[in-house]
């Protein structure tokens, strides 16, 4: 069975639902984020909710429902968190996992070249391929489930596979013609 990790910037919105739909589909996940702290939208755009990561999503859905249930509720905050924490305790960041995977799943360039560069300076202890695929997903609640149903079909064209190490390029060439609009990278790089 393929090991599967799909890392956004706070570990959040896009790799959350990617988690709860890779889930419920029977996938081994695990999921990251690969920020310096956990963001989230504030009151206004200049004033954001930050948060250690390890921080609980139940102590963060918390507090923001204590400070605006209402604002927290209509832009999708409370949802989210809610989804989240019934998948997991809190948000994890990758630089401080020692998990090894098969295929590692960014949302973003920026976090597709964070991870990259971790990967490089880690170095390579027990020599194991990793495949990087960035698909490009914006940060927003709707992408986000779009998203998560365009990795799952990835996902499931990987787990196919006879031999994904050799058969990569022509399974995200077919990705690439089904969600033309949709930007991917690949890196491989070993554990």
């Amino acid at each position: 069975m393929v090991r599967f990790a799909v890392i956004c910037a706070s570990n959040q919105n896009r790799s959350m639902e990617a988690h709860n739909v890779l889930l419920k589909n029977g996938f081994t996940v695990s999921s990251y984020g690969i920020g310096t702290r956990v963001r989230l939208p504030g009151p206004t755009i200049d004033k954001p909710n930050i948060y250690n990561f390890g921080t609980p999503y139940n102590d963060v859905y918390q507090e923001l429902k204590g400070k605006d249930t209402q604002l927290y509720q209509s832009n999708g905050l409370l949802l989210m968190l809610d989804r989240n924490r019934k998948i997991k305790n809190s948000p994890e960041r990758f630089q401080e996992s020692r998990e090894e995977f098969d295929v590692i799943i960014t949302c973003e360039e920026r976090c597709f070249d964070a991870v990259c560069e971790d990967l490089i300076q880690r170095g390579e202890s027990h020599n194991n391929p990793v495949h990087v695929i960035n698909v490009e997903i914006k940060d927003n609640y709707e992408e986000a489930m779009v998203g998560g149903r365009m990795i799952l079909n990835l996902a499931k064209d990987i787990e196919q596979s006879k031999d994904f190490d050799h058969e990569v390029q022509p399974i995200l060439d077919r990705f690439q013609q089904r969600y033309p609009s949709t930007s991917v990278l690949h890196s491989v790089s070993f554990f």
